[in-house]
């Protein structure tokens, strides 16, 4: 634990801004003094009091609650002290500057600080305390950031999920019985005198099996609960008048855009988030695909080319009413540019617009893709749809836990032993030795998870992008 650890910290446990309540919170050992300064008297453990909180004359800053939460049972695990004042920012600020002030207290003999100093708090620094004083796991302190961040009701329940520990249940879950097959394997390589063929009479390929199941799941709902997380950018393309702008305010269901009969009517991006079946979706209109007309618009096109780019799938914006031979060739123009530019995995959903308006001759020739109309919403519900498919969502019945990349791709590393270890297992005479190696590294990549292994400044990254106070 390092030196910062063990400082008494202070914050303003509340959004900046105005507002009914604010809290201050402060977290510690040895914070008696403060305790007594802010409130004139000892407070009883757990219980809201009601009471002026003082300055250094004795004078009120203000009037509130003040709560004492004694170590081990509190957030952190520390001590903690919560005055709950008015939420203005001078009355917080001066109960913030006061707290300071009496954790800055000098010993009346000696002169020097009685104890260490208090200090404000980094971001993230309680959750931190609260991790490293074993009161939550790394996914559990994740999933309280990533619940004050959630954008849907959705991807708020799934990181209330992992928050509670359910995510981290299923990781230690797969580590038990993880570590009794290693325990296994070590046996086999520390007796081989005995000549008991432990792996065998135990099942070990069957118990890898189970595991490589049972992680199977998990995955699964892991790799949707980062999608709930970080949804992903979708950008709509295509000609000038396709309907792109239409296309975006049907989809966020507002009038986001301009919309005229004016071709490049949209010179920069228009972004806006929605969600369809609580996925977060982060849309983006663009300027019409065109040889540019002036300075303004190619600025434009070129921003579209940049976001399309970017995209982590681009819906392609097809006009039905201007079915002529030279906008076909200015579309197939466009295709052959998004197949040549895109990453490979991008996926490009043609999406034929102004199906209202189009001939039957029109429609009977258009192959894959949707056929909608902005304008009076058909076929809009079969887009979502598409973009549901394409983003990678499926309902688990389970339920989702809130996940981020990273776990992702510490499971996937897992996987990835497992499948190794498996070779070995089927191997005519494994190579023992690698197989304890492959199931300890699959170990590792778990423990990373829930934070039995995990580095320093991995932890210094993950929780530096906390707020304050929290």
């Amino acid at each position: 634990m390092l030196a910062r650890h063990h400082d008494p910290i202070v914050a303003i446990a509340t959004a900046p801004g105005r507002g009914a309540v604010g809290i201050v919170r402060v977290s510690g050992k040895h914070i008696a003094p403060v305790i007594e300064a802010l409130c004139g008297r000892a407070l009883l453990p757990r219980q809201a009091t009601y009471l002026p909180f003082l300055d250094a004359q004795g004078a009120a800053i203000d009037q509130g609650l003040a709560l004492h939460f004694p170590a081990p049972h509190s957030y952190t695990g520390e001590d903690v002290l919560e005055l709950q004042a008015h939420g203005g920012p001078v009355v917080l600020q001066l109960l913030l500057a006061r707290c300071l002030e009496a954790g800055a207290a000098l010993d009346p003999v000696t002169g020097q600080a009685a104890l260490p100093r208090l200090r404000v708090a980094q971001p993230g620094e309680f959750t931190e305390r609260a991790f490293l004083n074993d009161k939550i796991d790394l996914a559990q302190a994740e999933a309280i950031a990533d619940l004050i961040d959630a954008s849907t009701e959705t991807a708020a329940r799934s990181a209330a999920r992992s928050m509670s520990g359910e995510f981290s249940l299923a990781v230690n879950t797969l580590l038990e019985q993880l570590i009794h097959l290693r325990m296994l394997v070590e046996a086999t390589l520390d007796f081989p005198e005995e000549d008991i063929d432990f792996l065998q009479k135990a099942d070990a390929q069957g118990q890898l099996a189970r595991l490589q199941t049972t992680l199977a799941a998990v995955m699964q709902r892991a790799v949707q609960g980062a999608l709930l997380r970080e949804g992903i950018k979708v950008v709509i393309a295509g000609q000038p008048n396709a309907g792109k702008s239409s296309l975006l305010n049907a989809l966020a269901g507002a009038e986001l855009a301009i919309v005229t009969p004016i071709a490049g009517t949209t010179r920069d991006k228009v972004s806006q988030l929605i969600q369809i079946e609580g996925v977060p979706l982060h849309v983006v209109d663009t300027a019409g695909l065109r040889d540019a007309l002036d300075e303004v618009e190619k600025i434009g096109v070129e921003r579209a080319w940049a976001e399309i780019a970017s995209a982590d799938a681009v819906l392609f914006l097809h006009d039905l009413t201007r079915h002529t031979a030279d906008y076909l060739a200015a579309d197939a123009h466009i295709t052959q540019v998004l197949a040549r530019e895109l990453p490979r995995n991008t996926p490009v959903i043609d999406v034929w617009n102004k199906c209202d308006a189009a001939s039957a001759q029109v429609l009977g020739s258009i192959e894959g893709g949707v056929l909608i109309s902005a304008k009076t919403g058909t076929g809009l519900q079969d887009l979502r749809n598409r973009l549901l498919e394409v983003a990678g969502w499926q309902a688990v019945p389970e339920g989702v836990f809130m996940a981020r990349e990273r776990h992702v791709r510490a499971l996937r590393q897992v996987q990835e032993q497992f499948t190794k270890a498996g070779a070995q297992l089927h191997a005519a005479q494994p190579a023992l030795d690698l197989l304890a190696e492959d199931l300890r590294q699959a170990q590792l990549h778990l423990g990373e998870i829930t934070g039995a292994f995990t580095p320093d400044d991995l932890l210094g990254e993950i929780f530096s992008r906390f707020c304050i106070g929290k």
